[in-house]
């Protein structure tokens, strides 16, 4: 039987003005001179990678760009989630100060969600700016936190509370990277697909739903259509809310009772697709408690995140403090969390809800 081909490369465009952007997707556009095409020009580009991906594809990346820049030098971060801080940002402007980069240098963030927040808020702060792109090499971040500008690092008491907003120049998504990607990254990342379908899309969801086998086995064409969905929708909410003035906020659905478990664990301890999708599981079940969704739902889209290999139960931290952490999300207001529900399937909204409530939800959602 013959290996399923992969489709043509694709783009997705993020309709922000002057600060428009393409997504360019598909299968060696790493390697394609057509995606470093008409990027604003300067002497230099530094590469930002990890010491997991740096060893897989910086090469290729350095010869792809080595037409386009007269110098092409490249930082190696330390991977994971733990490294997401202020010394390991320090080490991008140790490199673009060591090489004399200047405020036309373009970075490129060759790596998962945690090189592409730290690349692009380094890239907001050198010189108060200098262009960056996103070369994102997980699905988590292909379909994420590669598009929109959200950049940022952690803080012990709370997930991207340091940070900006700060568009990139370009996203070059190469479906081929996703070869090497574990298996559990991989699950991760489809707790970010599985959520544009519940908050926006239920005809993406029930797609999802009939392909998520193909999907766990890296099907080209079902990757390829599963990562252009997920970017439009994403195009088509922040280019009506780019910093998250209101409709935006939906894309945090399960994000925050996931950043509570992942601070409350250590970052690191689960990936941010984990808790995310744990997190929607009692998104869910808060939605159901208020009345908006019913238990049938409910169970359709848990067993879908379930099916993805993605944990449905929550460790337990204590009520008291989910609730500590959760006051400190980026969506409280006067100390009131405010949560992502589902006002009915395909249409999220932001509401809050009594601790009592809350506190049934984490009773019904972790142990």
């Amino acid at each position: 039987m013959a290996a399923p081909t992969s489709p043509a490369p694709q783009q997705v465009r993020i309709a922000l003005g002057e600060r428009s952007y393409d997504i360019r997707i598909g299968a060696g556009v790493l390697a394609d001179p057509a995606s470093w095409a008409g990027l604003p020009p300067a002497a230099a580009a530094l590469i930002v990678s990890n010491t997991t991906v740096a060893p897989l594809y910086a090469q290729r990346l350095r010869a792809a760009l080595a037409g386009h820049y007269r110098s092409v030098f490249e930082v190696v971060l330390p991977d994971g989630e733990v490294h997401k801080d202020w010394s390991t940002l320090n080490l991008i402007f140790d490199a673009l100060l060591s090489h004399g980069c200047d405020r036309k240098t373009v970075l490129f963030a060759l790596g998962g969600g945690v090189v592409g927040d730290m690349t692009g808020f380094a890239a907001a702060s050198y010189m108060r700016g200098v262009p960056f792109v996103q070369v994102p090499t997980t699905l988590l971040a292909q379909v994420d936190s590669s598009v929109g500008g959200k950049t940022a690092i952690n803080h012990p008491l709370g997930k991207n509370m340091i940070g900006a907003f700060y568009q990139p120049e370009r996203v070059v998504c190469d479906l081929e990277t996703l070869a090497t990607l574990p298996a559990r990254e991989l699950s991760a990342g489809l707790a970010e697909v599985i959520k544009y379908g519940p908050i926006f899309d239920l005809a993406f969801f029930e797609w999802i739903e009939a392909n998520i086998a193909p999907l766990l086995q890296r099907n080209p064409q079902a990757l390829a259509h599963a990562v252009r969905r997920s970017c439009e929708i994403k195009a088509e909410v922040v280019g009506q809310d780019e910093r998250e003035a209101g409709l935006r906020a939906i894309l945090n659905f399960g994000h925050t009772f996931g950043h509570a478990i992942e601070a409350g664990l250590g970052y690191g301890e689960w990936l941010h697709g984990e808790a995310v999708g744990c997190g929607m599981v009692m998104g869910l079940q808060l939605s159901r408690r208020l009345g908006l969704v019913d238990e049938a739902f409910v169970q359709r889209v848990t067993t879908l995140i379930a099916r993805a290999g993605l944990p449905i139960v929550g460790p337990d931290l204590g009520a008291d403090r989910y609730l500590e952490l959760m006051r400190v999300d980026k969506k409280a207001e006067a100390g009131q969390i405010r949560f992502v529900v589902i006002e009915r399937p395909g249409q999220a909204a932001v509401r809050g809800a009594s601790d009592e409530i809350v506190r049934q939800v984490l009773a019904d959602c972790t142990r």
